[in-house]
């Protein structure tokens, strides 16, 4: 994520130069919201962002990933349950979540983010999908990458 904030800073300094990580939703929340550009306390922009990997860094599988984002359960903070948040939260004039996965042959991204899509779909309402899928990556397990988004309407 800082390298991400850190290209975006340098390539479009005016609409991504003025960011902060972990912004407390507003008075009495607990939660933090991942992303914020603008200035606070009414941020232009609030993100939440998800990494959706089904293998570990050593290739093992990693069987709770999808608890990751699509448990209902606040308590895992999934990004299903920080689309709600976000929803009710007025941190910021726009909102978004981000979820940004890796591909390979034997798990897809595809129907977990069509479930993502169902599941969010009847607790807030979705943008369209925007989604980039990087080049080759070096790492031997995670070879190549997609980043998914909506906005939060």
């Amino acid at each position: 994520m800082e390298l991400c904030l850190a290209e975006l800073a340098v390539s479009d300094p005016k609409s991504y130069g003025q960011h902060q990580r972990g912004v407390p939703y507003g008075p009495g929340w607990r939660s933090k919201c991942d992303l914020c550009f603008g200035t606070g306390p009414n941020w232009d922009w609030a993100i939440e962002a998800k990494l959706l990997r089904f293998l570990g860094d050593n290739g093992k599988p990693n069987g709770n990933m999808l608890m990751h984002i699509l448990s209902p359960y606040s308590q895992d903070r999934s990004a299903l349950t920080d689309c709600t948040k976000l929803a009710q939260s007025p941190i910021a004039r726009r909102k978004a979540i981000l979820i940004f996965g890796y591909h390979h042959e034997d798990w897809p991204l595809e129907p977990a983010i069509v479930a993502f899509e169902t599941l969010a779909s009847s607790r807030v309402r979705l943008g369209p999908r925007l989604s980039a899928v990087t080049g080759t990556l070096v790492h031997p397990v995670h070879a190549l990458g997609q980043v998914f988004a909506w906005e939060l309407w």
